[in-house]
């Protein structure tokens, strides 16, 4: 569903396409000196602002697809880091070695190796004069996870003990995992770039000062309101038509 930010650019649109339509009935009625306000430029910035909505709504809906195949990807990877988790610990594997395969677990489970500090226990050692530092340990970000699952794949490799007999758990799967997750967060990554250009050109061609398609709409109000009179049908048709720039 689109957000009222988003509706708001499309209604200034719909709303100008009306204004031209209403400045163009009026015939030699309506000659500005404006040229912001003359009927060819009017209809130049509508055409320019139909394009550009028409090709961030593209852009949109590729960038939306992206993302939900990168939420899908992600949304069973918790259990699946967990049962790796799981496999290394029924592994014959020393100690350090496990212990070094939970370190990146837990970074992958956004999860502290030691609790962090309750607030009585700061300030008992705030009491004592002493500091406590606690540095956040998430790494929930995508880039981090991705990090962070590269590294416990390579480290599955180096470990003779792990061979689990589950498919999706060797480490042949895991990096065709890895492989598939990276390709879908670069999709997400390629097809934001698009979105953003085209807002930030949407953005110029409706809200530029003074020549953007709002201002450039209530201009045109305010010289039909000095053509026809504030109480006339022409003035009260083009006035009641509503543009609003983004909070």
């Amino acid at each position: 569903m689109a957000n009222n930010s988003e509706t708001g650019h499309a209604t200034n649109v719909a709303n100008f396409s009306k204004m031209v339509v209403i400045c163009t009935s009026f015939g030699a009625a309506y000659n500005p000196s404006n040229p912001s306000i003359q009927l060819l430029q009017m209809n130049n910035t509508l055409t320019q602002a139909k394009d550009c909505m028409l090709a961030l709504n593209t852009a949109q809906a590729a960038y939306m697809k992206a993302l939900s195949a990168r939420t899908l990807i992600l949304k069973p990877f918790g259990a699946l880091v967990t049962r790796i988790s799981n496999a290394v610990k029924a592994t014959g594997a020393n100690k350090q070695t496990k212990e070094q395969v939970m370190t990146l677990i837990r970074k992958l489970q956004g999860r502290r190796a030691k609790p962090k500090s309750t607030d009585e226990e700061i300030q008992a050692a705030q009491a004592e004069g002493k500091e406590i530092n606690e540095i956040s340990s998430s790494q929930m970000g995508i880039n981090n996870r991705l990090e962070n699952f590269n590294k416990l794949i390579q480290l599955l490799t180096s470990i003779p003990e792990y061979t689990p007999n589950e498919a999706d758990l060797n480490v042949s799967a895991l990096t065709a995992h890895y492989q598939d997750l990276y390709d879908k967060n670069m999709a997400v990554i390629n097809t934001e770039t698009p979105v953003n250009s085209l807002r930030i050109t949407r953005n110029e061609i409706l809200y530029k000062e003074s020549s953007g398609l709002v201002d450039a709409a209530n201009a045109a109000k305010m010289y039909i309101k000095s053509v026809f009179g504030a109480t006339s049908p022409q003035y009260k048709q083009a006035g009641s038509l509503k543009f609003t720039r983004p909070r």
